[in-house]
C-alpha cells in the first residue's frame, strides 16, 4: 500500500553544498508540518483552516519549507509491493575523513539513508535492492571498493515491523 507523509528533514540535509534558505519555524509552521506528516495529501484550503491563514500563505509557507529542506513531501511504499524483495542497513567502517564516502553513498541509488554514527561504526547506509543477487552486487562492486571504507557489516531485514514518519516537530 502506497501512503503519501510528510517527512521532516534536518534543514541542508539534501547533500548538494547549496546553502538553503532559513525557514522560521513558528507554531504555525510546525502545525502544517504535522498536518502534513498525518496525510501528506491534506488540501491547502484544509490547512489554511486548521491554522488560521489563507490557502495563499499555507501554499507560501508549505514551499519555503521544502525549499530549505525542512520538509519533503512523498509517497512511502512498501518495498515488497514495488519490486525490491531486499532491504538491509549497512555499518561502514572508515579510514581517514568520513565525507567522501558519506558524499559517494548518497549518490548511489539503491541507497535511501546515510547518517554518520559514533560507536563501532562510522556510517549506517539503508539500501534498496531486487533481490540477494543485487544487494551482492551493490556490497561486493561499489561500496566495498569506495576508498576509505575498511570494513563493512550488513544488517538484511526480514521483516519491516515499524515506520512512521509522524513524530511532530518541537
Amino acid at each position: 500500500m502506497t501512503t503519501i507523509r510528510g517527512v521532516a528533514n534536518a534543514a541542508g540535509s539534501g547533500g548538494n553544498g547549496a546553502k538553503k534558505p532559513s525557514v522560521n519555524l513558528d507554531d504555525v509552521s510546525k502545525t502544517i508540518i504535522e498536518l502534513l506528516q498525518h496525510d501528506g495529501r491534506k488540501s491547502y484550503a484544509s490547512i489554511a483552516q486548521e491554522v488560521g491563514l489563507s490557502e495563499a500563505a499555507v501554499r507560501q509557507r508549505v514551499q519555503r519549507l521544502l525549499d530549505a529542506d525542512v520538509m519533503q513531501i512523498v509517497a512511502v511504499t512498501d518495498p515488497l509491493q514495488v519490486g525490491f524483495q531486499r532491504q538491509a542497513m549497512v555499518g561502514l567502517r572508515v579510514s581517514g575523513d568520513i565525507t567522501p564516502v558519506t558524499d559517494a553513498l548518497s549518490g548511489i541509488d539503491e541507497v535511501g539513508y546515510v547518517v554518520t554514527t559514533a560507536g563501532s561504526f562510522d556510517v549506517l547506509a539503508e539500501v534498496v535492492c531486487e533481490d540477494d543477487d543485487h544487494l551482492l552486487e551493490l556490497l561486493t562492486g561499489r561500496i566495498r571498493r569506495l576508498p576509505g571504507v575498511t570494513a563493512t557489516e550488513t544488517f538484511v531485514y526480514l521483516k519491516l515491523n515499524k515506520q512512521l514518519y509522524n513524530w511532530g516537530t518541537r
